[in-house]
């Protein structure tokens, strides 16, 4: 069945304080999504954020971003006064979060929040933390002794915490009960605020695409509390760290730095770690893209401390015994495979052995760097198809920055005859196409150019802040979005 979608990030949802929420402005997208006949709402990954502020670099792969619990129901349950949620500096710019001004506020109100709640006599938040109490425990924990040692990575804290000794974690766990307490206060918060949301997109048949990253950040409480699941030394210190080779796009590679998986330990274990994970996945969304789905397959290792990617080499993944294993454990469940980039053989075999639909990009379909495979006549119907990703400028940005002969040749392909709404015929190449499913970023709806980019890999500073501004999102776009999707067979 052909059904269509539109990809924004929860930060860039136009809500008070600074940066998007779970609040009313999220329900009225919804509510929009709706009106616009469409079937998906994709999302970033929604991990709490660190340096850099990139939702792939997460303190936890389990934890939810405070960053994202909505004031204004707090000041509803009686946990917080407007007063006490104003009083803060959260930027004064609403087509960009402050990320700085936003770590040194939200904290504040929500630890006011907790003072003012006496949570611990709620019956439903006990049981949550009961319930997750396998990943909630560790990260509360390494959230209170980070800030402990003011905010330093756990491979720099004192030895016997950082090798998780029991007398420290006792000895922790008392001093810090009180701040261990906050960080499931957040967490309660955030899962209670989030479930409602996606409840109410479902009621209205939106189901939510969310993103797993494929690698943990090493600065995370996932990699301090399971050290044994990654490449670490005697030391804790990784062997090698993972990232991308040198490519068109890049002289010098991708050098991610994250931990790098021990395959051989994770099939011994049947893939536990994995299952818990992905199975979490499946409460918070109803599909889940993979990123750098390739990376199961074969993965690109590059010696720790190396400045740059160029001499790493690629090792073998654990293929797709790992989806054989999920699919045995979870079930068949809804996955789309990232697999972008340069796809060996064996890539390409294993996406089409797991049936798992593929990502088709409209932008590098004009990139005359490559060969491309991203031209809607080699499209199949088993895929997914965006004009662009996050990671990608807005089409309009891109376009008014394409070489001449690539845009001569994006003209005559989509027919392209006037300088206005040049992104919409983008939009009707990708609506128009065999892909089941086509999912387009709000930005291009709405005609932004690279003001309004989400992100440029490889880059800080700049990058996770663009925000819709209100009213933005109209009800004559919506009309507008669902003329279209109705005239390409995707409307619900």
């Amino acid at each position: 069945m052909r059904k269509s979608g539109v990809l924004l990030p929860v930060s860039a949802i136009p809500s008070k304080y600074g940066i998007g929420a779970f609040s009313k402005e999220a329900y009225t997208f919804i509510d929009l999504l709706e009106k616009a006949g469409q079937s998906y709402w994709q999302i970033l990954p929604l991990g709490p954020t660190g340096y850099g502020d990139s939702p792939y670099q997460s303190f936890s792969t389990f934890a939810g971003n405070p960053y994202y619990i909505d004031f204004e129901a707090l000041v509803e349950a009686g946990y917080l006064t407007k007063q006490e949620c104003e009083k803060y500096d959260f930027g004064d710019d609403d087509a960009y979060v402050d990320y700085e001004k936003i770590y040194l506020s939200r904290f504040k109100v929500l630890k006011s929040a907790y003072k003012n709640s006496h949570i611990e006599k709620e019956e439903a938040y006990r049981r949550f933390v009961e319930e997750n109490a396998y990943w909630l425990e560790d990260y509360a924990l390494y959230m209170a002794v980070k800030n402990a040692f003011g905010g330093k990575s756990w491979s720099e804290w004192d030895e016997d915490i950082k090798l998780r000794k029991p007398a420290a974690m006792k000895q922790y766990r008392e001093k810090y009960a009180e701040e261990i307490g906050f960080y499931q206060f957040q967490q309660y918060l955030f899962a209670k605020q989030w479930f409602a949301l996606k409840e109410y997109a479902n009621e209205k048949n939106i189901q939510i695409i969310g993103d797993i990253p494929i690698y943990v950040a090493f600065d995370s409480s996932d990699t301090w509390a399971n050290p044994e699941l990654f490449q670490l030394d005697k030391t804790l210190t990784p062997t090698a760290v993972a990232g991308c080779p040198p490519d068109a796009f890049s002289a010098t590679g991708q050098l991610w730095g994250n931990p790098l998986y021990r395959w051989d330990y994770h099939k011994e274990t049947d893939y536990a770690w994995w299952m818990k994970r992905i199975g979490y996945c499946y409460k918070l969304y109803d599909v889940v893209r993979i990123d750098h789905f390739r990376g199961f397959d074969e993965y690109y290792s590059i010696p720790y401390g190396d400045p740059t990617a160029e001499f790493g080499h690629w090792e073998k993944g654990p293929g797709y015994d790992i989806f054989k294993t999920m699919k045995a454990k979870l079930g068949n469940k809804a996955v789309i495979a990232e697999d972008l980039g340069f796809l060996t053989d064996s890539v390409i075999k294993l996406v089409k052995k797991t049936g798992y639909p593929g990502m088709k990009i409209l932008q590098f379909a004009f990139d005359s760097r490559e060969e491309s495979d991203y031209l809607p006549h080699n499209y199949t119907a088993n895929s997914i198809v965006y004009t662009g990703t996050h990671d990608n400028d807005t089409t309009m940005g891109w376009y008014e920055k394409l070489k001449r002969k690539d845009r001569a040749f994006a003209k005559r392909y989509l027919h392209i005859t006037a300088r206005k709404d040049i992104q919409w015929e983008f939009i009707r190449a990708a609506m128009a196409s065999v892909s089941d499913t086509c999912v387009i970023p709000m930005q291009d709806y709405l005609g932004l150019g690279t003001e309004a980019r989400t992100n440029m890999p490889s880059t800080l500073g700049t990058n996770w802040k663009w925000r819709m501004l209100p009213g933005q999102f109209t009800e004559e776009l919506a009309e507008r979005i669902l003329e279209m999707t109705k005239l390409y067979a995707r409307a619900r």
